[in-house]
C-alpha cells in the first residue's frame, strides 16, 4: 500500500527544507499567508495521481462567485471534506480553468490547529495555502472544564483572534473556503460527516455562498497518522452548484424549521447545508462513473 509518506519521500524533505510554519498557534499568527514555494509540491501530488477526466464542473459558477467578490460582495465556498488533498486538488483544478487563477488567488480557507501542531510535515504542506486557523469545536468538545483549564482558555483567545481575521479577511475582497463537516470523512465514524453548528454563523455574515461535492479520492484517510494515509490514483471531479444569497437560504431553512422552541435553527440550516452536498455528490458521482466507463 502506498503512502504519502513512501511516495513522496523527497517532496517531504524539501517541503520542510522550504517551511515557515509555525508550530505553536497564538492569537498572533491565526493568519497565515500561503506559501507560494511549497504550492507546487502539492500540485505535483496532485498531477501525479489524477487520472485523465479529472476536472471542475460548474466552473461558470465559480467564475459568478468570484464576480460578486471584485464587486465588493463577501463570498463563501463551503466544500465536502474527503481528505487532506481536498483544498489541493481544488486549487489545483480551479487553476487549469480560464478565469481560475483569480479565484484561486482570493481563497483564505478555515483550517483546524490539528494541520499546524501536530505533525510539522502536515504543517509544511498545510502553509502552502493562505489560512485562518481556529481550534474546532470537535476539539474543543474533548476538553474537561477542570482539568483542561488553562487549554480552555487558550481555545478562546485563539478563537476570538480568528473571528476577527475571518472578519478582516472577507472584507478584503478574499473568498473564504470552509469545510462544513469540520472534519475529514472517516467511513468508521458516521457522525465525521455532519456539518458543525458553527457554520451557520459564516452563513450569517457573507453574501454570497457556492457549495462544491467531491467525487474520487486519490488520498484516504486511515487511523493514525495523516501522513500514513493511502495514495492511488483516480479520476476525480469537483462538481460547483449555483451561487445563491445567503441571506435568502437561511432564511428558507429556518422558515421551513418553523418555530418550535426545541429546534436548533442554528444546527437546521447546517444539516440544509450537508444535505445539498450529499445531494450533489450523488449526482456527480453517477456523471463521473459515466465518465470512467467512457474512458475504458
Amino acid at each position: 500500500m502506498e503512502t504519502l509518506t513512501s511516495s513522496f519521500k523527497d517532496i517531504i524533505k524539501q517541503a520542510l527544507s522550504k517551511s515557515k510554519a509555525v508550530s505553536k498557534v497564538t492569537e498572533e499568527n491565526v493568519f497565515q499567508e500561503g506559501n507560494s514555494e511549497i504550492r507546487p509540491m502539492l500540485d505535483h501530488m496532485a498531477k501525479t495521481f489524477l487520472l485523465p477526466g479529472s476536472r471542475i464542473n460548474g466552473m461558470e459558477n465559480l467564475r459568478e462567485l468570484c464576480r460578486l467578490n471584485r464587486e465588493g460582495n463577501s463570498c463563501l465556498l463551503l466544500l465536502e471534506h474527503y481528505s487532506n488533498l481536498d483544498l489541493t486538488l481544488f486549487d489545483y483544478l480551479v487553476r487549469q480553468e480560464d478565469g481560475g487563477k483569480e479565484l484561486a488567488d482570493r481563497l483564505v480557507a478555515i483550517a483546524g490547529m490539528k494541520l499546524t501542531e501536530d505533525n510539522p510535515v502536515v504543517a509544511a504542506f498545510a502553509s502552502a495555502y493562505s489560512r485562518i486557523v481556529i481550534y474546532p469545536s470537535r476539539s474543543l468538545a474533548e476538553l474537561d472544564p477542570e482539568r483542561d483549564k488553562d487549554e480552555l482558555f487558550r481555545s478562546a483567545s485563539i478563537n476570538r483572534a480568528a473571528t476577527r481575521a475571518l472578519i478582516r479577511t472577507k472584507e478584503s475582497g478574499r473568498i473564504v473556503l470552509v469545510f462544513p463537516s469540520g472534519t475529514r470523512y472517516r467511513p468508521w465514524d458516521p457522525s465525521s460527516k455532519r456539518g458543525v453548528r458553527e457554520i451557520d454563523s459564516y452563513v450569517r455574515i457573507f453574501d454570497y455562498m457556492c457549495l462544491v461535492a467531491i467525487n474520487g479520492e486519490i488520498l484516504h484517510v486511515r487511523q493514525g497518522d495523516m501522513m500514513e494515509d493511502s495514495v492511488s490514483k483516480d479520476v476525480v471531479t469537483l462538481t460547483a452548484g449555483n451561487v445563491v444569497s445567503t441571506k435568502a437560504f437561511r432564511e428558507e431553512i429556518r422558515k421551513k424549521a418553523g418555530t418550535s422552541g426545541s429546534e436548533d435553527k442554528k444546527q437546521v440550516v447546517v444539516d440544509a447545508v450537508m444535505d445539498r452536498l450529499e445531494d450533489m455528490h450523488i449526482a456527480g458521482e453517477t456523471e463521473r462513473q459515466k465518465l470512467i466507463n467512457g474512458a475504458l
